[in-house]
């Protein structure tokens, strides 16, 4: 296998990208790397072959030290480098963008980003679309070369490229374990042209030897984040002793080929066409597994060792949800099993108007509602009523001509409201939802489907003649507050 892909027709990279993100770990006690001397680590990773390096806003001084690297070692002009933006949940303004990737420019002395990865909270309120289209104008100065975005679902990542921005990537957790990112995120990277950068692919050291045959740990006596995080995966996919076969399986191929466990656990998630590389992580200077890691690109997998490890996978439960759910809703399968470690409270999609004592409206802003005169949505009682809603976001009709896209994001202005009056989707007893084309009923339904499913409210579709060019679907929808 070759050891490098083109991510973008200007941006080849390795395929196996070095992750950063234990920087922030060595660099916990308070005490930060000298990024001179650590950037001098990186160097054997480069003459591997490994020239890609990924790292965040939020990984100690990675940026520090990668762009130290690029700038000083004779071999810096071979190298990618990768940031994330992440920012706090709720609203973002262009001047919150422009701050956060100046701030990377400059911790990283580079004129310009690779690739920068912007992460979303909260999909019901539309300031992720803002953050995005925002970045975008950066790419247009030259600030930006590439955009991607980082555990975004399947549904948005659609919304996303169907709006417009030129995505190039999506990094999610993928593994042996958690196969999320082989259903519906890989028919949409088809689509759109998106790949995968899979990380968590060893899923914290648990596809390697270190755990083959062990007792069940408990979930407090686990030495890092990273196992604490990933144990609540295993437990996710059906517990201990199907994790256990599977680990056997994987041990029975990697002896086959002379490799590591973690050879193999890698190995076969780039198989997938939609993905370009797996993030392997590193603590620069202390544990170095070069020789190891470049290896996996020589294994040639058999379809008997495929069939194999597919075998062993159907015995685990699928992880719950889409890509990216762990960080937006229940069961976190995060360290803490919570959010309390990334963030604080996520505000309200859209700001409460109390008109009567029992009487509570929002507002989305659309130039519609001022003119026509109406509500987003109002609150009476214990009853929410949601207006016709179409995929528009302030003057912006959102999602192009992907009905699929806009059925989402009209859903999710329709969540952001009865959310911001006190309920939850799961309250919603009713929808309707009108198409402009017959022909469009089944992307629509289908859209419907995967948002309200285990809902199941009471529903009806016809066709209808809507208002506004090249709006393909619009929904209403009621709710009752438990």
């Amino acid at each position: 296998m070759n050891n490098s892909t083109a991510l973008a027709p200007d941006l080849t990279i390795s395929k196996i990208i070095t992750g950063l993100w234990q920087i922030a770990d060595m660099e916990r006690d308070g005490t930060t790397l000298d990024p001179l001397e650590t950037s001098l680590a990186m160097e054997p990773y480069v003459k591997a072959g490994l020239t890609t390096f990924d790292m965040a806003d939020h990984y100690g001084s990675s940026e520090i030290i990668t762009g130290t690297f690029k700038n000083t070692n004779t071999l810096g002009d071979k190298v990618q480098l990768f940031t994330k933006w992440v920012p706090a949940a709720g609203k973002i303004s262009r001047d919150d963008v422009r701050k956060a990737v100046n701030k990377a420019l400059e911790r990283m002395q580079q004129s310009s980003i690779d690739l920068m990865q912007f992460h979303a909270w909260h999909y019901p309120d539309p300031s992720w679309l803002d953050g995005l289209f925002y970045l975008n104008e950066l790419k247009a100065e030259g600030l930006i070369k590439h955009l991607g975005v980082t555990n975004f679902d399947a549904a948005h990542l659609r919304v996303a490229c169907a709006s417009g921005i030129p995505l190039v990537s999506n990094q999610v957790c993928h593994s042996l374990i958690d196969q999320r990112a082989s259903g519906k995120m890989a028919q949409v990277c088809k689509e759109y042209g998106v790949k995968v950068l899979a990380f968590g692919t060893l899923a914290g050291g648990f596809l390697t030897e270190k755990w083959l045959g062990k007792p069940e740990p408990k979930i407090d006596s686990l030495e890092t984040w990273s196992e604490m995080k990933y144990k609540r995966f295993i437990d996710a996919a059906g517990g201990w002793e199907p994790y256990q076969n599977l680990l056997k399986v994987i041990k029975k191929v990697a002896d086959k080929h002379q490799a590591s466990m973690a050879n193999i656990a890698s190995r076969y998630i780039l198989e997938g066409e939609h993905v370009a590389a797996v993030i392997v992580g590193a603590r620069l200077g202390k544990s170095e597994h070069i020789a190891d890691n470049a290896k996996l690109l020589s294994i040639d997998l058999s379809t008997q060792d495929i069939n194999d490890i597919k075998t062993a996978q159907q015995a685990l439960s699928p992880i719950p949800g889409d890509c990216g759910d762990e960080y937006r809703k229940p069961p976190f399968l995060t360290a803490s099993g919570d959010l309390s470690h990334h963030i604080d409270a996520i505000p309200k999609s859209f700001e409460p108007v109390t008109t009567e004592e029992d009487r509570t409206q929002v507002f989305s802003g659309t130039e519609w509602e001022e003119y026509a005169g109406y509500c987003r949505a109002v609150r009476d009682g214990k009853r929410i009523h949601v207006s016709g809603t179409t995929a528009t976001h302030g003057s912006m009709m959102i999602g192009g001509n992907d009905v699929a896209a806009q059925t989402h994001f009209v859903i999710d202005k329709i969540e952001g409201a009865i959310e911001s009056l006190g309920g939850k989707l799961s309250d919603v007893v009713r929808t309707r939802i009108f198409v402009n084309n017959i022909d469009d009923w089944e992307p629509a339904a289908r859209a419907h489907g995967d948002r309200f499913n285990g809902i199941n409210p009471a529903n009806t579709l016809v066709e209808a003649r809507l208002v506004g060019e090249g709006y393909r679907v619009e929904i209403e929808a009621e709710a009752v507050v438990k």
